[in-house]
């Protein structure tokens, strides 16, 4: 029965260019799979001969698997250790075979390693599971194929393969494989979902509707932005192609100072625009917690969930988290400063682009402020920038009344754009409300003295 008989309505089917070429692979591993068995079930001493059966060729496929997986360029090896942790979620029947009992235990067999869980019936992959594939119970083989399974290794560095958590005492060898369902739905959909935002990830992605040329910043500050845009376009040829990757740090690091509304968080939004690269926003109130440890592991999630995904990761308020280390006084103290240690840490081996954002340079730890790249000036707008940010924010539906002076309201009005954006909303919406289509002098003013009113300072 296919997806619309069953549905009884038309749907839009997901992209299944892939499934030729995942069976292909499949039918591969479990190839692999028997011969083993054989092999090993079949000799008295144990796998003794090396087993090599050539992977399927995907040159010529141009789904999104295939593509995946020649980007990839992985080992035999690691192209088989990550089929076998994609097998239970695509053809889990696969490896039922390794449920075979050991006659002499009247149990499983220990080498094939092998979880089962109360939500799965099938066999879950241990790294002892993929061992015993690739080197059966020959042990300078299995040594010689221990690097897959580490942290620095490429399947998990690049997130193509997840191992579980062990309890303290077990085996290394005992950890369950799997593949991280972002990493699934990109191989074998070519996209990735956007991670949900919660606890376990607390930054959600950011953009905007305006472009480059929408950006009203003195000429100082756009050079320096430029400096960022030629890392996010060139930096990858930088540290490859040009082998800088043994002398330079993988990422990118940079701090935009300046009061609220002075378009940080706008300018962020733009270069990922610009660059074609996602922008999260992380939410320092989820992040930051009272509980001795926990904000390293908030700040630990939003970090693994962007690596090499070429994402700009923007902390924006980043004074609560990132702020001057603290006297140790106290337990508390000496946890708050590990938080500021784990951070610059992870910043440093982050390989995007990290933006923090302070209304204040001086909150920030003179430490940190060294590790930064470069650290990005957002002044208040001078008059002719005002000027601007006023004729710009009013839509050309809206005809201005003949009392209002724009370029009066620049030049008596030292306020930003982002306070220049709420006075206009605030008189747009008094327009809208007696239905004239006219910006009048009267809302603006009142607009403007709202403003002022909230940030504590007098008309």
């Amino acid at each position: 029965m296919d997806a619309e008989a069953a549905t009884g309505r038309v749907v839009n089917l997901p992209d299944t260019s892939s499934a030729p070429d995942v069976l292909q692979d499949m039918l591969w591993l479990e190839e692999v799979l028997h011969a083993r068995l054989q092999l090993y079930l079949q000799t008295e001493q144990g796998d003794t001969q090396s087993l090599v059966i050539p992977a399927p060729d995907l040159a010529n496929s141009r789904s999104p698997y295939a593509s995946a997986i020649r980007e990839a360029a992985f080992t035999l090896g690691e192209r088989l250790v990550f089929l076998l942790a994609l097998c239970p979620n695509v053809y889990p029947q696969l490896l039922d075979a390794l449920w075979l009992k050991n006659p002499n235990t009247d149990r499983g067999y220990t080498e094939f390693g092998g979880l089962s869980s109360a939500q799965h019936s099938g066999f879950i992959p241990t790294v002892e599971t993929a061992l015993f594939l690739l080197a059966g119970d020959e042990i300078a083989t299995r040594l010689a194929c221990m690097p897959f399974f580490d942290e620095g290794g490429l399947l998990r560095r690049e997130q193509w393969l997840t191992l579980g958590n062990l309890q303290a005492g077990e085996p290394f060898t005992s950890a369950s494989l799997s593949v991280p369902y972002a990493t699934i739905m990109r191989v074998l959909q070519g996209h990735e979902p956007a991670p949900r935002f919660g606890s376990d990830f607390p930054a959600r992605k950011v953009d905007t509707a305006l472009d480059w040329q929408d950006l009203v910043l003195p000429e100082p500050t756009l050079e320096q932005l430029e400096e960022i845009k030629h890392w996010l376009m060139h930096g990858h040829t930088l540290l490859h192609d040009w082998r800088m990757i043994h002398r330079l740090r993988p990422g990118y690091t940079a701090l935009f100072v300046g009061p609220s509304g002075t378009g940080k968080t706008l300018t962020a939004c733009l270069l990922g625009k610009h660059c074609g690269r996602d922008v999260y926003r992380i939410d320092l109130s989820m992040v930051v917690s009272k509980y001795i440890g926990e904000t390293e592991k908030n700040l630990a999630a939003v970090f693994d969930a962007a690596e090499h995904k070429g994402w700009i990761l923007f902390f924006d308020e980043a004074d609560a988290l990132f702020g001057k280390r603290t006297k140790v006084s106290d337990a508390h103290d000496r946890y708050a400063n590990q938080e500021v240690s784990f951070l610059l840490q992870r910043i440093e081996e982050f390989s995007g682009v990290v933006i923090l954002a302070s209304n204040f340079r001086e909150n920030i730890d003179e430490a940190f402020l060294r590790r930064f790249h470069s650290v990005v000036n957002f002044p208040l707008p001078k008059a002719h920038e005002r000027l601007r940010l006023w004729q710009e924010a009013i839509p050309p539906e809206v005809s201005i009344a003949d009392d209002v002076n724009l370029a009066a309201l620049a030049e008596r009005h030292e306020i930003t754009g982002g306070v220049i954006l709420n006075v206009i909303r605030f008189a747009l919406l008094r327009s809208l409300s007696r239905d004239d289509k006219m910006l009048r002098k009267h809302d603006v003013e009142q607009g403007v003295r709202r403003e002022l009113l909230k940030s504590g300072q007098a008309l």
